[in-house]
């Protein structure tokens, strides 16, 4: 992988980390049961997503 390609993978990782920012606070905001339950389902698809990007991250790094 190319140090433009992992700079990619960087961004990427502080993109979920704003969407996941995002979510958060709105879900301090919400009432309505059926929106927090969709907002939650899309909290833990984003961090999963933010994880699986630094995986990639971290196995580059111990190689």
């Amino acid at each position: 992988m190319t140090q433009k390609e992992l700079l990619y993978f960087e961004d990427a990782v502080g993109h979920e980390g704003n969407i996941i920012k995002i979510i958060e606070t709105g879900l301090q905001n919400l009432e309505d049961e059926n929106l927090r339950a969709f907002m939650n389902n899309e909290l833990t698809k984003h961090n999963e997503a933010k994880q699986r990007l630094m995986n990639v991250l971290e196995a580059k790094a111990n190689e």
